[in-house]
């Protein structure tokens, strides 16, 4: 009955370690993905003039981080809300004011969500990580099982 235990364990390793293997590939095939994507926008806010000469742009969930929080201090200098804006009004394309507010919200809704997918893949390599040291332990449970059981 150990023994069957311990083959089960050792069964549930592999699972776990090919998942966890499978969750990190993952994690770091989007976070680079995602790298790659703001780097083709080129999108160089708040990052001084001489980095953007040789090329640094936004590409990390830090810098999106300061960049989206700058582009929501700038739009709430525009106005306060979307409904300030507007006043009661339809949205007019035309209306520079409102143009300009709602490229804002768009550039800062853009970095926002990077930020999150960088968290996101963060956290699925962790997860990762963690069914890794799992499907160890379980090998460790089932070798500490097997020898159990040749003293019985």
């Amino acid at each position: 009955m150990i023994r069957k235990l311990a083959v089960v364990l050792f069964l549930l390793a592999v699972v776990t370690i090919v998942l966890g293997g499978a969750f990190i590939a993952q994690g770091v095939s989007k976070s680079a993905q995602l790298k790659e994507a703001m780097r083709l926008e080129q999108i160089t806010l708040g990052i001084e003039s001489g980095e953007v000469e040789v090329g640094e742009v936004i590409d990390s969930a830090k810098e999106a981080q300061i960049a989206g929080d700058t582009v929501r201090e700038h739009r709430h200098g525009i106005a306060p809300t979307y409904g300030d804006l507007l006043g009661g009004e339809k949205y007019d394309a035309t209306n520079p004011k409102q143009l300009t507010y709602a490229q804002a919200l768009n550039l800062e809704n853009y970095l926002y969500l990077a930020v999150m997918g960088f968290g996101l893949t963060q956290s699925v390599i962790a997860s990762g990580v963690f069914m890794i040291v799992t499907g160890i332990a379980f090998i460790v449970t089932g070798l500490a099982l097997l020898r159990l059981a040749r003293t019985y």
